[in-house]
C-alpha cells in the first residue's frame, strides 16, 4: 500500500472515530480533534499523491499530534478507544518516520 492511501485511510479512521465519539456522547473535543487530525492526514495523503513538498511531513506531524494526546491517556486509563489511537498514531509514526527519514 502507497503512503498516500496510508493517509488517506489513517484520515478516515481518525475524522470517522472523531463523528462517532461527538454522535455517541456529544463530545465537542472528540470531533474537533478527530476532523483536524484527519484532515492533517487528509492533506498529507493528497500532497502525497500528487508529489508535493511536505506531503510525509504533515501526516507525520498527523502522528505526533495523534500520539501526543491519545498515548498519554491510554496509559492513564486503558480504556481501548485511547488504546485504538494510540495504535493508530504508533503505525502513522513508523511508517512516516521511516519515509521522512529516507528522504535527509
Amino acid at each position: 500500500m502507497s503512503l498516500d492511501n496510508i493517509a488517506y485511510v489513517l484520515g478516515a479512521l481518525t475524522a470517522g472515530g472523531g463523528t462517532m465519539g461527538y454522535v455517541r456522547t456529544g463530545s465537542v473535543p472528540s470531533i474537533a480533534a478527530g476532523c483536524t487530525v484527519g484532515l492533517l492526514y487528509g492533506l498529507g495523503g493528497y500532497r502525497l499523491q500528487n508529489r508535493q513538498p511536505y506531503g510525509v511531513e504533515l501526516a507525520l506531524l498527523a502522528s505526533v499530534v495523534l500520539g501526543g494526546s491519545s498515548i498519554p491517556r491510554a496509559l492513564r486509563s486503558g480504556k481501548p478507544v485511547p488504546s485504538i489511537l494510540s495504535l493508530i498514531s504508533l503505525f502513522g509514526l513508523f511508517m512516516f518516520g521511516n519515509a521522512w527519514r529516507k528522504t535527509l
